[in-house]
């Protein structure tokens, strides 16, 4: 049975999140196991860079105002829920 770290829903399909992406220098660094929903959600909201430099952690994660959003959501579906993610607007400025 897999446990996201993030939105703690049980018997989830899991994969492994780079607290610091590798390739901001994370590759050796700490990692987080985090559902598809919640591990799309971050990289649709937050550049490798903000990541790097102010998301390093599950706790830091956890407390963002737009992730928590999403988190309290998340909670409430079933496991095997998939959804569909989208780049923020936000997100889809800065490229």
């Amino acid at each position: 049975m897999n446990i996201c770290e993030l939105c703690n829903r049980n018997d989830v399909e899991t994969t492994i999140h780079h607290l610091v992406p590798k390739e901001m220098g994370g590759t050796f660094g700490p990692t987080a196991t985090l559902c598809i929903p919640c591990h799309k959600q971050i990289h649709a909201l937050y550049t490798n860079e903000e990541l790097a430099s102010r998301l390093s952690t599950v706790e830091l994660l956890k407390d963002d105002e737009n992730l928590s959003k999403f988190i309290k959501w998340i909670r409430k579906q079933p496991p095997s829920k998939l959804m569909k993610i989208k780049k923020s607007n936000e997100r889809r400025q800065k490229r």
